[in-house]
């Protein structure tokens, strides 16, 4: 089973200017913690154990984030606030263990990925989390049953790589990279070969409405892929483009995903994961409702 994942954090988060222009875009809370506290509650949940930050010179409050704070520890202990004390102590378990390797330039997401080669290694499977997409449950979906463990699933019985796929409305397609798949579309929770893959395609052009949402579950064997990758579009070294040598020698998967995703890197998807996880949250969730019924109509 994967135990080992990528989080590229070192963009600059342009779309949520001026948000992002001191505080990383990773950083910015959905209602009581930062995005990339969920992102890596997602991956330890999963069975994540080695979580490797790509990040960057200005990205050293995700680093704080998640270390020890002795002395605010202390305070809340001295002052009983015993919650709190354990909200903190809580942020990373026991077991799981935060890597940072920095990206020095900002060469694209490919070369992100390419940064933690030596942590990971060429011989050992890998996921990668994009850590501005929040994946949310479906309704009904078991607990446990989270679609980035079913897809770590789909790659330990196939051996194949896997790209998490959510249908999108037609008329989004376009905003989006959307695969084809070689032959049946997959199910919601199930895995289908890829024949490829397009970007940012129009409606006309679009092989399916499965688009990409930024959760990839891969083989140490990209790394050479990536190595080996010229700069793409941006005149930056695309994943995608690695993924796609990927697919022609060994083949590639779309898993479909179950639940839904919020992007939070830009804001309106801050504002809709706001109210979603603001709604159900299990100790300000009910004050929250009212307050949405409060504007209702305003």
């Amino acid at each position: 089973m994967i135990r080992k994942a990528v989080l590229p954090v070192a963009g600059f988060g342009t779309r949520c200017l001026p948000a992002s222009k001191a505080i990383p875009k990773e950083m910015i809370t959905v209602v009581d913690r930062p995005v990339i506290q969920y992102v890596v509650e997602e991956a330890v949940a999963a069975g994540i154990r080695d979580i490797v930050l790509v990040t960057s010179a200005s990205k050293g409050a995700i680093e704080n984030h998640f270390d020890t704070h002795a002395e605010l520890e202390a305070s809340l202990e001295a002052k009983g606030k015993q919650a709190l004390l354990e909200s903190i102590r809580d942020i990373v378990p026991d077991g799981v263990n935060l890597i940072s390797v920095r990206q020095g330039e900002p060469l694209g997401l490919g070369h992100a990925v390419l940064c933690a080669r030596p942590v990971i290694g060429d011989d050992e499977p890998f996921a990668v989390l994009l850590p501005d997409v929040l994946v949310d449950a479906a309704e009904g979906q078991a607990r446990g049953d989270s679609d980035l463990r079913g897809m770590l699933a789909a790659f330990e019985l196939t051996r194949r790589a896997q790209l998490m796929v959510e249908e999108v409305d037609w008329a989004e397609v376009e905003r989006y990279g959307i695969v084809s798949p070689s032959d049946a579309v997959p199910a919601p929770g199930e895995a289908a070969a890829l024949a490829g893959m397009v970007e940012k395609p129009t409606r006309a052009e679009a092989p399916s409405n499965l688009a990409v949402i930024g959760r990839y579950a891969l083989p140490g064997a990209i790394f050479p892929l990536l190595a080996d990758t010229p700069p793409g579009a941006g005149n930056e070294i695309q994943l995608t483009d690695a993924i796609e040598a990927l697919r022609e020698s060994q083949g590639v998967q779309a898993y479909r995903m179950q639940g839904l995703t919020y992007d939070c890197g830009q804001p309106l998807g801050y504002l809709e994961a706001t109210l979603a996880f603001g709604r159900r949250h299990p100790a300000l969730g009910e004050d929250f409702r009212a307050l949405l019924s409060r504007y209702r109509g305003k």
